[in-house]
């Protein structure tokens, strides 16, 4: 058996492995749990664990619409979005699904290793929103290489990223004190550039060629995951903030998003010599705006700002298709198939300069008394009188470390740093493992084509004697 199409025998073994980790460490969260496990060293568990139970127990059902919403931007919106190759749908659709339903396990898994509660994983909607978080991440990455690597290549990119992901967002939540509600820095920058470092490090001189483009009907499939993606973004950005720093989310990410679309349709036309539409704009740059303010959703830009945001956004989105991608892929040697780059990297890189300025502005006179509860570290330090004092009228409120608007700018910026040479130093350690020999099988004739990987329905006809190709009018690459 080739390694190259080992990858039902390694998807079986994972499913096994996650099956046994599970079993050892994964329970009900107590809010969903009916009864706790029996006695443990002659003391009850569920009394150890009452203490994590939260004080509503309907918070769920207010999570659950939202969670839904992101559930379907990771099957259908980002499996749809990268079916633009005329030839490669079904491996687009297919490995998209495939390499989510993976990633979910594995980063519960991972995810809960880092929030132990009492030595095991506690399951509840806020773990299943985080590893729909965490699976993105990895689909962002598979954008870049989507057409060019095996699914025993994807496999191993998802085992290794996802801790990865893990790590260098506990450094810049936990360490840090950076905020980043949309997950812009932590998801789409470091998915982006992770999956660039490793399309560099398995770059290959033959990886464009006539099938990487598109035709009319790949491009109308691929605008329903742009759609829906784009109408369920509002609850990518704030489905894990509270009150009305969640309505706030929502509202900031709606009007950047249809700031966004309109410029996107602006520039297109603008930046083509016969002054049309590009679908690859419309596809990709429209979603930039939800991208972009991703890191700021919750905080008090205005509405204003949401909109300015969107239009930069469009602009850095679109001149990076126009110009950008093609430079990159001849002077840096990196082919980014889906051009990542210019709908979650550059964004995702604005998101968190806006995220570090708007943290920069924000004071008590803007935000109130809520402004510690959106900048934990910006609380008064453990025993200072000016805590006490902010206690009285917000009790149980946590020490923090002081810090100031201008420090708390500092600590954004330095995760987003810290997150690009994780991504990028990750990437290339990755993509050196799916180039090693075994691994690295595809000729040029398989790159973006499904019949390597697929039975096509006109192969069953045909007795698998080959498939019947129907011309279809190519539109170019990414």
């Amino acid at each position: 058996m080739k390694l190259s199409h080992g990858h039902g025998y390694l998807a079986l073994g994972l499913q096994l492995v996650f099956f046994i980790l599970f079993c050892i460490f994964v329970r009900y969260h107590p809010d969903a749990n009916a009864r706790h496990h029996p006695l443990v060293n002659g003391t009850k568990l569920e009394d150890k664990l009452d203490h994590y139970k939260s004080d509503d127990p309907w918070a769920h059902s207010r999570t659950y619409p939202m969670f839904q919403d992101v559930h379907v931007m990771i099957f259908i919106g980002f499996g749809f979005l990268m079916m633009f190759l005329k030839r490669y749908g079904l491996s687009a659709v297919g490995m998209n699904f495939l390499i989510a339903a993976l990633c979910l396990q594995w980063a519960i898994l991972v995810n809960g290793f880092f929030h132990l509660k009492e030595g095991l994983i506690m399951v509840d909607l806020n773990a299943l929103l985080g590893a729909d978080f965490t699976a993105a991440t990895i689909l962002i990455s598979f954008g870049v290489m989507i057409g060019k690597t095996t699914p025993t290549q994807l496999i191993l990119l998802s085992l290794m990223e996802v801790p990865l992901f893990a790590i260098n967002e506990v450094i810049g939540r936990n360490y840090f004190g950076a905020i980043d509600m949309g997950d812009s820095m932590f998801v789409h920058a470091f998915g982006a550039y992770f999956g660039l470092a490793a399309s560099l490090m398995i770059y290959r001189r033959d990886a464009s060629t006539e099938k990487e483009g598109s035709s009319y009907q790949s491009d109308l499939f691929a605008m329903i995951g742009t759609v829906f993606l784009w109408l369920y973004w509002p609850s990518f950005n704030a489905g894990a903030a509270p009150g009305d720093d969640q309505h706030r989310g929502i509202i900031n990410t709606y009007i950047s998003l249809i700031a966004c679309c309109v410029t996107t349709f602006a520039l297109s036309s603008i930046v083509d010599k016969h002054k049309k539409f590009d679908m690859v704009h419309v596809q990709n740059s429209t979603l930039a705006g939800g991208v972009a303010i991703g890191t700021a959703a919750d905080l008090m830009v205005h509405p204003w700002g949401a909109a300015l945001v969107g239009m930069l956004a469009s602009l850095v989105s679109v001149c990076g298709y126009a110009y950008l991608t093609p430079c990159i892929a001849k002077r840096l040697r990196i082919h980014d198939t889906c051009g990542v780059h210019n709908l979650h990297g550059m964004p995702g890189v604005l998101a968190g300069i806006i995220g570090a300025v708007a943290a920069a502005l924000a004071s008590e006179a803007t935000y109130g008394l809520s402004l510690y509860e959106i900048f934990p570290a910006r609380a008064p330090i453990e025993g200072s009188p000016e805590l006490q004092r902010l206690r009285e009228m917000l009790p149980g409120l946590e020490g923090g470390s002081g810090l100031t608007g201008s420090g708390q700018a500092l600590y954004q910026l330095l995760a987003l740093a810290v997150t690009l040479a994780i991504a990028i130093g990750g990437g290339l350690v990755t993509g050196f493992v799916l180039r090693l020999g075994p691994l690295s099988v595809l000729t040029t004739e398989e790159l973006y084509e499904d019949e390597k990987w697929w039975i096509m329905e006109s192969e069953e006809d045909e007795g698998h004697k080959g498939s019947v190709s129907i011309p279809m009018a190519d539109n170019g690459a990414r």
